[in-house]
C-alpha cells in the first residue's frame, strides 16, 4: 500500500538525501489528505524548470512503497489531527487533539489549536476517530519456530498489539534473536526465556526443574546473563498432582532476581501461595487468585506493597447465558476455525462460569484496593487482548481503567519506558478506532488503522495474505 506521502518520509539516510535533492530542485510543495486514514496525496507547485524531476519523484515513491510492505512511514514529520485522544495514563481524553510524529516518536501532543505544526509536515485528518496507545500483552505464550513466531507477531500487530512477552516457555537462542531484531510491521517480542518450576514429569521440560536453593539461584543467574525481560515461576501443584515451589525455593529465586534487577512473575492458583509470595517480595502476579475469594489479609499485604502488579488473565466468560459473538474476527480467522470457535463458545461447561465468578470477584476487590493492574492473556491468539479487556470491564473495572491496564501499566510491568502512552518522547505506537472505547470497551475492536513505531501496519495486505492461505487449504 504505497502513497506519494512516502516521499515526505525516509526509509534510510539515502532516502533522506534523495528527497532533499529533489525538493531543493523542484521548489515548494503542499500535502492534502486523500482520505482520513490513507496516505496524503502530494500536490506540487513547481517552476517549469522543475518538471524534469517529476519522473524522479514517482520513481522514489514507488521505491519507498516497497520497503517493509507497509503503509505510511512516519519517519519525516506527520501531524495527526482532529481525533479524540486517549493518552493512556487515566486522564480525561483530549478532544480535537493533534499529535506530531517524527522519526518514529511522538514529539508534540495536545489540542489541535495548541500545537506548533512544522511547515511542510504531512497532515492526516482523523476527525471523528478515537486514538489510543497500542496495547501491550504482559502474559503470552508464543511459538518456538521463526516462521510461526513472525506470523503471530504480525497478527498481534493487526489487532493493535505493540508488544507481547512470552512468559517462560522459550528455549534456545531464537527468542532472544527475535527480541533483538524487531520485524517491521509486527509487534515487538519480549521473552522470559525458560521459566522455573519443580520437576514435573509428563509436563514440559523447557523450564528449569529445580529442587534446591542453589539450583534456583543458578537458574536466575543464567537468565540474567541472557537479559530476560521477566523471570517466570510456577507455584501450583496442579490439583495436588505435583510438588510446588516451596517458600524457600521461590524466596531464593526472588532474592537472586533482585540482585540482578529482574522482576519475577508468578503463576499462581491458591490464595495462600499468593500471600506467601507477597511476603517473599514477588513483583508480578501473572494470574489472579483462583481457588477462592481473596480476604482482608491478602488485600492488606497488597496495600503494603504498592509496587506489586496484578495481571488477572480472566477465563473467557461464556456461561451459556451470555455467549460472545465472534463475527468481529472474520478478517483474521479462517471461516471453518471461526465456526468451530463459535460453537465451542456456546457449549462451555458450567465450571467455566464458576471459575470466572471467583476471579471476577477477586479482580473487583483488588481494583477497589488500588492495586496496579496489568493486561495478560496467557495464550497466543492475537485478538484475545480485546476479549480480556471486555472481561475486565465485566468484572467491574471502568473502560478507562482497563485501557490504562492494557497500555501504561503493562508498559511499566515490562519496564518499557518509551511505550504505553501517547506523549512526547514515546514510541509512536497507537490505534485509530472508529468508535470510542470509553463508551463501550468492545470498541477497541473497531480498528481503522494501527501504527507501530511510527509506521502504519498494512492491515489490508495482511488480510489478503491470510485469505489466500485459507483458499489454498
Amino acid at each position: 500500500m504505497g502513497h506519494l506521502a512516502l516521499l515526505a518520509t525516509s526509509n534510510s539516510g539515502e532516502m533522506t538525501d534523495i528527497w532533499s535533492k529533489i525538493t531543493h530542485s523542484i521548489g515548494w510543495f503542499a500535502f492534502t489528505p486523500a482520505n482520513p486514514l490513507g496516505g496524503p496525496m502530494l500536490r506540487l507547485k513547481t517552476p517549469s524548470w522543475g518538471l524534469r524531476f517529476v519522473a524522479g519523484l514517482f520513481y522514489v515513491a514507488a521505491w519507498s512503497s516497497q520497503v517493509g510492505g507497509q503503509a505510511t512511514q512516519a519517519t519525516g514529520v506527520t501531524v495527526f489531527e482532529g481525533a479524540r485522544l486517549i493518552v493512556g495514563d487515566g486522564r480525561a481524553p483530549i478532544e480535537d487533539a493533534a499529535f506530531i510524529v517524527e522519526n518514529h516518536y511522538f514529539t508534540q501532543v495536545g489540542r489541535r489549536d495548541q500545537l506548533r505544526i512544522p511547515a511542510g509536515a504531512v497532515r492526516i485528518d482523523l476527525t471523528g476517530k478515537t486514538v489510543m496507545p497500542a496495547i501491550i500483552n504482559t502474559h503470552a505464550h508464543l511459538a518456538r519456530t521463526r516462521e510461526e513466531l513472525v506470523d503471530q507477531l504480525q497478527r498481534l500487530a493487526y489487532y493493535g498489539i505493540a508488544a507481547a512477552v512470552s512468559l517462560g516457555s522459550d528455549p534456545g537462542a531464537l527468542p532472544f534473536e527475535m527480541r533483538d531484531n524487531p520485524i517491521p510491521g509486527a509487534a515487538l517480542f519480549r521473552t522470559a526465556g525458560r521459566g522455573i518450576v519443580t520437576p514435573q514429569p509428563g509436563r514440559s521440560d523447557i523450564p528449569y526443574w529445580i529442587t534446591t536453593e542453589a539450583e534456583a539461584r543458578k537458574a536466575v543467574r543464567e537468565l540474567a546473563a541472557k537479559k530476560v525481560d521477566l523471570v517466570k515461576i510456577w507455584v501450583d501443584d496442579r490439583n495436588k498432582t505435583l510438588e510446588k515451589l516451596t517458600p524457600a525455593l521461590y524466596g531464593a529465586i526472588i532474592d537472586e532476581a533482585n540482585k540482578h534487577n529482574l522482576r519475577v512473575a508468578a503463576h499462581i492458583w491458591e490464595l495462600e501461595d499468593a500471600k506467601g509470595l507477597l511476603r517473599a517480595g514477588i513483583h508480578v502476579f501473572a494470574h489472579g487468585v483462583r481457588d477462592r475469594y481473596v480476604d482482608v489479609e491478602f488485600l492488606a499485604l497488597l496495600k503494603e506493597r504498592p509496587h506489586v502488579f496484578y495481571v488477572p488473565t480472566l477465563p473467557q466468560r461464556d456461561d451459556g447465558v451470555v455467549v460472545e459473538d465472534l463475527t468481529w474476527l472474520t478478517d483474521g480467522v479462517a471461516p471453518d476455525a471461526l465456526k468451530n470457535m463459535q460453537e465451542a463458545a456456546a457449549n462451555r461447561q458450567q465450571d467455566q462460569r464458576e471459575r470466572f465468578e471467583v476471579q471476577w470477584g477477586n479482580l473487583a476487590s483488588v481494583n477497589a484496593a488500588g492495586v496496579q493492574i496489568g493486561l495478560g492473556t496467557d495464550g497466543s491468539a492475537a485478538w484475545t487482548a480485546h476479549t480480556q479487556m471486555a472481561d475486565m470491564v465485566n468484572a467491574g473495572m471502568t473502560p478507562a481503567q482497563v485501557i490504562v491496564a492494557a497500555t501504561s501499566t503493562a508498559a511499566d510491568i515490562l519496564r518499557f519506558p518509551d511505550h504505553g502512552t501517547v506523549a512526547p518522547g514515546k514510541s509512536a505506537s497507537f490505534i485509530v478506532l472508529d468508535a470510542n472505547p470509553l463508551d463501550d470497551i468492545i470498541n477497541t475492536r473497531r480498528i481503522a488503522a494501527v501504527y507501530l513505531r511510527g509506521t502504519e501496519v498494512d492491515r489490508a495486505a495482511l488480510r489478503a495474505k491470510w485469505q489466500a492461505q485459507w483458499s489454498s487449504q
